[in-house]
């Protein structure tokens, strides 16, 4: 059997929720956040750029708003079930996200993800700084990070797969093997093989069966 590395956006696709937008509710900012993020998932402003104009809005928060919004997050139908029979039939897989580690870290771990790559809340006497430690997890890094966890796994790039929903996702996808638009933006949905427009990741499995 070909062995894949099958790679995730988390926010919206892997989890149904914007985690940075409810951090945002947290901070009474969420109108402020949403604008931003919708311009940025559309293309029309740098992820880059977006991401530290969102964090910035976050400071002050105590740095247990991170449990707390963890406690809201639910994964998308279909998803832990896609990550077990990946697993099962010996396939990697990886979560790439615009989001926190702060957030995501426990529930990467509970469900054994290969390889993770996200952004870090900086974090100083307990509150949050409005600043990101490291470097920023934009659409270059998700598609150098699907590279980089495709050369761990001995996968080669034609038998990887990338699963995403906004511009910040475009790049991953052009360089995998199959990409999948999951309820994706136009510019998104354009680019990918396959296009997804249901709230459950299930029927991936029907394209995974499609692979071998």
């Amino acid at each position: 059997m070909t062995k894949r590395l099958v790679q995730f956006d988390v926010d919206s696709t892997f989890i149904q929720q914007e985690a940075i937008e409810l951090l945002a509710s947290k901070a009474g900012v969420l109108k402020e956040v949403a604008d931003i993020t919708e311009a940025a998932m559309r293309g029309d402003l740098d992820f880059g750029e977006s991401l530290i104009a969102r964090v910035g809005l976050l400071k002050g928060l105590p740095e247990t708003v991170c449990d707390e919004v963890r406690r809201e997050i639910t994964l998308t139908p279909g998803a832990r079930e896609l990550v077990e029979l990946l697993h099962r039939n010996g396939h990697f897989v990886s979560l790439v996200s615009g989001g926190f580690v702060n957030i995501m870290q426990p529930i990467v771990d509970e469900l054994k993800i290969d390889y993770f790559a996200a952004n870090t809340l900086e974090v100083v006497d307990g509150y949050l700084t409005g600043k990101v430690s490291g470097s920023i997890v934009d659409r270059a890094a998700k598609a150098l990070a699907l590279k980089e966890f495709a050369c761990k796994s001995n996968v080669d790039m034609s038998n990887t797969v990338a699963i995403g929903d906004g511009a910040n996702d475009l790049d991953m996808m052009a360089i995998a093997g199959i990409s999948i638009a999951f309820n994706a933006k136009p510019i998104v949905a354009a680019a990918a093989d396959y296009s997804i427009n249901e709230p459950s990741l299930s029927s991936v499995v029907t394209h995974y069966r499609d692979w071998e």
